[in-house]
């Protein structure tokens, strides 16, 4: 799984992957940038290929296990898979936080406590066994440049 943060237009995420209750990596990059549209997902390493078709159309005939934001022409959306409905799309309201993954309730806690997005995956890092590695950000407004790198030990 892991963690995905949004605040005052900054996408934070960590760059953990596992596989049951083993890490595989800690520099798994969790963003992607398709036809123009910058995915951020978090679940299921082999379904995000079957979530990003079903955004741009192509339904998927089995259940995709993974979720995840969109930042499509300036807007963020909250994206996910339904086995009855397939695709669905949640427009986000920019000015309130929002988190994603197995660490988001750690995460919205800190930002509810003043901290920054990076800052709410670093908070969710220290107790979700799930969340960990590197901390990487996007400002939405660049969110079509690469993402800024942030080494673990740094304060946010």
């Amino acid at each position: 799984m892991t963690t995905i943060a949004y605040k005052d237009g900054v996408i934070a995420y960590d760059s953990r992957q596992t596989r049951g209750g083993v890490i595989v990596t800690d520099d798994a990059e969790k963003s992607e940038l398709v036809n123009g549209v910058r995915f951020f997902l978090a679940g299921a390493v082999c379904d995000m290929p079957a979530l990003i078709a079903a955004y741009f159309g192509t339904p998927s005939p089995v259940a995709v296990e993974c979720s995840g934001y969109v930042l499509d022409s300036g807007r963020l959306i909250l994206v996910g898979h339904d086995d009855k409905t397939g695709i669905w799309k949640q427009d986000l309201d920019l000015s309130n936080p929002d988190a994603i993954g197995c660490g988001s309730a750690y995460a919205l806690a800190a930002m509810d406590m003043g901290t920054s997005a990076e800052g709410a995956v670093r908070v969710a890092m220290k107790r979700d066994i799930y969340t960990g590695g590197t901390i990487r950000t996007v400002i939405i407004n660049e969110g079509m440049a690469d993402a800024k790198t942030t080494a673990p030990g740094v304060t946010a």
